[in-house]
């Protein structure tokens, strides 16, 4: 088995655990011992899109953690939590709320590159060690800042009440974002920008990469799908992780070259494309003028 199956992560389950979940689910299908990643972490608190990807599939795993990703989130203004979401201990508290006429005034503040602060509860390493398990310690953990991109955060127009100097308690805000961002940091960032605290009490990841909710499944339909041994119509192929990809046709003789880690020559393209033997993915390549070189290999 080879591909991915788009989970819709439940809340109160770390990736970790729905990555073995979903191993679990596979053996009681029949599916055998297979590689199982995921395509980027969610929080315990978050749920939504999580790309598990199965088999050769597990090659693209860190491009998918490379990609952008589409979050909704709500943000409660009045308690800033040490975890920065519902999970946290309160650590600052103001009685201050913004009207929507500051809100609306700050949120093109947050778009475009921004520097950022990770919160102290993340999994960054810091001299070798995780910064969630310093700050559990108790350790002082100061954060550097990052640059990332905020491609569009954006209100939802039916939250906004027709008082533009009504005050806000909540914000519920989409938000389409870089590689490296954490909304946690985003929601503190715009409450301080707002002159209050806040944390995040809602959480779901609508799109990653090419996968959007329209192609998640529950654990608990997966579950079942697996009892009836018809998990394969919920598995998407492995080319579905490379949408954005250039197919680039090559001859047998070609593919048993790339399968060989041989490079390719007088074929002039550039960039990544995605060598195909009829539907057969072979390899992951790269591609600078009339040289071409296996960035991944498929075992298919």
């Amino acid at each position: 088995m080879h591909g991915w199956i788009i989970l819709d992560k439940p809340h109160g389950l770390g990736s970790t655990q729905a990555v073995s979940a979903v191993k679990r689910v596979l053996r009681q299908s029949g599916a055998g011992k297979v590689k199982v990643g995921h395509g980027g972490t969610l929080d315990p608190l978050a749920t939504g899109v999580l790309p598990i990807a199965i088999g050769e599939a597990t090659k693209l795993a860190g491009r998918m953690l490379d990609s952008d990703k589409v979050y909704d989130f709500t943000v409660a203004f009045g308690v800033q939590t040490d975890t920065l979401d519902l999970e946290g201990k309160p650590i600052a508290t103001s009685d201050h709320r913004p009207t929507w006429a500051l809100v609306e005034a700050a949120l093109p503040r947050f778009t475009g590159p921004i520097e950022q602060a990770p919160p102290a509860y993340s999994a960054i390493l810091i001299d070798g060690q995780r910064a969630y398990d310093l700050a559990r310690k108790g350790a002082a953990v100061e954060m550097k800042t990052r640059s990332v991109t905020i491609h569009r955060l954006q209100a939802y127009p039916e939250d906004m009440p027709h008082d533009p100097l009504a005050p806000v308690h909540e914000l519920t805000l989409a938000a389409h974002v870089s590689k490296g961002t954490y909304i946690r940091s985003l929601a503190r960032d715009i409450a301080l920008a707002l002159g209050t605290v806040g944390h995040v009490t809602m959480l779901r990841r609508v799109k990653a990469g090419p996968f959007t909710l329209e192609s998640a499944i529950s654990l608990d339909k997966l579950n079942d799908a697996a009892t009836g041994h018809g998990i394969a119509q919920y598995m998407l192929p492995l080319t579905a992780g490379l949408d954005d990809i250039p197919a680039l046709p090559v001859s047998p003789d070609e593919a048993l070259a790339l399968r060989q880690g041989k490079m390719l020559m007088g074929k002039p393209h550039t960039g990544l494309l995605l060598a195909m033997l009829g539907d057969t993915p072979i390899a992951l390549v790269e591609s600078s003028g009339p040289d071409i070189r296996v960035v991944r290999g498929f075992n298919l």
